[in-house]
């Protein structure tokens, strides 16, 4: 499986999002500064997660995105599903199709097929932002901007 840049940026995204509204809405533009996204493409992927429940938008002058719910019950699952849609890199049809697959009564590969889907789900589901947020605390615990698209030092 391959995730696009909409899953991978997206992901970035959400856990700055998570880091930084914890006392105040978060803007576009600051997320964007600090992970080094196109504010137009950030803007793409907040109205995604915005659609899936997990980010809401605050209007006015103290305004921004906040998450919808606690960090603690968004998994990396919902975030990927909502940028990406369905995780599964084979989608079998021995076990999705209604006329299920021709070859489905001597096929062994299903079950690897199945397996592999399972795992990927069960890991992504069983990742929770808060704990991606805390890594990040650790990585960068100053949260300042670092690179060279920054403009400070």
């Amino acid at each position: 499986m391959k995730l696009s840049t909409k899953g991978r940026y997206g992901l970035r995204a959400i856990i700055d999002l998570a880091r930084y509204s914890e006392k105040e809405p978060v803007s576009l533009s600051s997320i964007a500064e600090r992970q080094y996204l196109s504010e137009g493409y950030l803007e793409q992927l907040v109205a995604m997660l915005k659609k899936a429940g997990l980010v809401a938008g605050i209007r006015g002058a103290q305004g921004g995105y906040v998450l919808a719910k606690d960090p603690s019950d968004i998994s990396v699952g919902d975030i990927l599903r909502a940028l990406e849609g369905n995780l599964e890199p084979v989608r079998c049809a021995a076990f999705y199709s209604e006329e299920g697959c021709q070859a489905a009564d001597g096929c062994v590969t299903k079950y690897v097929w199945q397996k592999i889907n399972d795992s990927i789900n069960d890991t992504v589901n069983h990742i929770m932002l808060d704990e991606l947020v805390r890594e990040s605390r650790k990585v960068n615990p100053a949260g300042e901007c670092k690179g060279p698209q920054c403009s400070r030092t």
